[in-house]
C-alpha cells in the first residue's frame, strides 16, 4: 500500500519549509498528485527522486 504524504508531512520529512515544496512544484522539480485541492506525494517516489538527486563524490 502506498504511503501518501501531504505538503506538511513532506516538508518535515525533507526538513524543508512548506514554501520550498510549493516552489519546487511550480518549477516542476517535484511531482505530486493533487486530490481534492490538496497535494499528495508517494513516499516511495520521493525516495526514488531523492536518490536521483544525489551527486557522486569524487
Amino acid at each position: 500500500m502506498k504511503q501518501l504524504l501531504d505538503v506538511e508531512d513532506l516538508a518535515k520529512y525533507l526538513k524543508l519549509q512548506k514554501q520550498t515544496i510549493y516552489n519546487w512544484l511550480n518549477q516542476k522539480k517535484l511531482a505530486g498528485i493533487k486530490l481534492g485541492g490538496v497535494w499528495r506525494f508517494d513516499k516511495k517516489e520521493i525516495d526514488k527522486w531523492l536518490r536521483s538527486q544525489a551527486r557522486k563524490a569524487g
